[in-house]
């Protein structure tokens, strides 16, 4: 289960490798497409220390 959307440069690798060579149908393309645009939107990106610093900070004012 994936946490962030970043992943490695090697792991991006390895899987259009592994991926390489397969044919589909353009309705299969756009079946997946359509599906991994609904995953992606429930995937968050990974928070940077600059953000996470400022929602702590932002979080300590509120209380």
């Amino acid at each position: 289960m994936r946490i962030f959307r970043k992943m490695d440069d090697a792991t991006k690798l390895r899987i259009s490798q592994r991926l390489r060579g397969r044919s589909m149908s353009e309705t299969h393309k756009q079946s997946i497409s359509d599906g991994m645009k609904a995953y992606w939107k429930t995937i968050p990106n990974r928070p940077n220390e600059n953000n996470e610093s400022k929602n702590q900070s932002n979080d300590e004012t509120s209380m």
